[in-house]
């Protein structure tokens, strides 16, 4: 089935972003589409309606499966969906956006994925090829469908893919020339059947690597070292600390990175302007720069990248600063390891605004986190009495209705010199559409705090 899909019926499910970009590079390939997704013509984006494919909508009714050839399932479809559970059961091939856009791809690819650092990973990496002087995409579950990225794409383009564990899940194909593999710890489990399940799935980023490929691999952690060590491809670890038995590695010295291998260490690059805050974004640089030692890019280059590259919105991103206080939005963090994360960034007292939808993962996993630095937290969104109940015994816990509470509480019970930190640990689907929208609200709220007295 690549590149012509002439007589092929295929169905995609799910009409958002990779949908809408899957139906129309299918539609484009001669194939017949039908769009279907569970929600109705007006809650979907406009576009639906003017993709010229057969739409069915309001529920996934198992009769689409029918004469189908092919389903090209969206991340928000959940595995054990009964429609695809059938399509299992009739072996119809399942595929994710991302496995039908990397059958139209001429170029190089790199795949990054992990539990958290993906995008920033991904963006540091796209920007250090840009600095080499190659073409270069950027693409994935960072936001833009690969299927609309593939076109007038040579064997000279370089697709930097991020990609999920639910992406991974339905690949058949997909090959990364070079994988990275960040972290890993539990989340998603609100979409998998279990961590076992979530493991697998991210394992998958390997299954199609040969010997003639790069595996970039998180050496800190025995789980992501043993999710690698059945691939074929060649690999290289990265740790901030140096690692006593994986070579090669790169890891710090200092300020410097350096690769290390059995019997010799040699500078790469310095992170002296790397101005990230943390030290697992001192790890995603670290991943960033194994890859571009496979990829030729030198250190002026890399060390250039480091100094202009500011992170990504909505990830520890630093807002405003009113009267001492110091308000940073990380509305990105959608798991407890990312708020751990986060928390280990600052040396100041914080004051916490938690709250979301729950992805699986237990809160009193925090509990050790948040007693060392936290002054108080406050806790939003539909999950907020279980936050407060898994906190309270370590650090004073208020539920607040919204946000807009929550950020207005925590300035006033802040002093100079104080962190107010939102990182919520869940996803933003209880009260917002996206992570994006939730951070903008943060902005907007602490943008009125500007010039009031607490």
């Amino acid at each position: 089935m690549r590149g012509c899909y002439r007589n092929i019926r295929a169905v995609v499910l799910g009409l958002s972003r990779s949908g809408i970009a899957a139906v129309k590079l299918l539609k484009a390939n001669g194939a017949h589409v039908i769009g279907n997704d569970n929600r109705k013509l007006e809650s979907l984006d406009p576009q639906v309606s003017t993709l010229g494919a057969q739409l069915v909508l309001g529920s996934h009714p198992k009769e689409l499966l029918g004469e189908a050839d092919l389903i090209v399932v969206s991340p928000g479809v959940l595995p054990q969906n009964p429609i695809l559970v059938e399509a299992r059961r009739r072996s119809i091939p399942i595929w994710s956006e991302i496995e039908l856009g990397y059958r139209h791809v001429r170029g190089t690819v790199i795949a990054v994925t992990g539990t958290m650092g993906k995008s920033t990973t991904a963006t540091l990496l796209r920007d250090l090829i840009l600095a080499s002087g190659r073409k270069v995409r950027l693409v994935g579950n960072i936001g833009v469908p690969l299927c609309d990225n593939v076109e007038n794409s040579t064997e000279e383009t370089v697709f930097v893919i991020e990609v999920s564990s639910f992406q991974l899940m339905h690949i058949d194909k997909f090959h990364p020339h070079i994988s990275v593999l960040l972290d890993i710890s539990r989340d998603h489990l609100d979409w998998h059947q279990s961590f076992a399940d979530y493991v697998n799935s991210k394992k998958r980023l390997f299954d199609n690597q040969t010997k003639n490929d790069w595996a970039v691999v998180f050496g800190r952690n025995p789980l992501t070292v043993e999710m690698a060590s059945h691939c074929d491809a060649r690999k290289i670890y990265f740790d901030v600390n140096c690692l006593d038995t994986l070579f090669p590695h790169l890891h710090k010295d200092g300020s410097v990175i350096v690769q290390h291998e059995h019997d010799r260490t040699t500078p790469v690059a310095s992170l002296e302007s790397f101005s990230l805050l943390g030290k697992h974004n001192q790890s995603n640089a670290l991943a960033a720069t194994a890859v571009s030692t496979l990829m030729g890019i030198s250190q002026e280059q890399i060390e250039g990248v480091f100094a202009q590259f500011s992170g990504l919105p909505h990830t520890l991103e630093k807002v405003q600063e009113i009267e001492g206080v110091h308000f940073y939005n990380d509305s990105k963090a959608t798991n407890i390891q990312a708020v751990k994360a986060a928390l280990a960034s600052f040396d100041s007292p914080i004051v916490l605004i938690l709250g979301g939808r729950l992805k699986g993962d237990d809160p009193r996993d925090l509990c050790d986190a948040v007693k060392v630095g936290v002054r108080q937290v406050f806790a939003i969104g539909e999950n907020r009495e279980i936050l407060k109940k898994a906190l309270s015994d370590v650090v004073v816990v208020e539920d607040c209705e919204n946000l807009e509470v929550a950020v207005k509480k925590a300035y006033i019970r802040s002093s100079s010199g104080d962190v107010v930190l939102f990182s919520p640990a869940g996803s933003s689907f209880d009260m917002y559409r996206d992570y994006q929208q939730r951070g903008d609200d943060f902005r907007r709220i602490v943008g009125r705090l500007a010039g009031t007295s607490r």
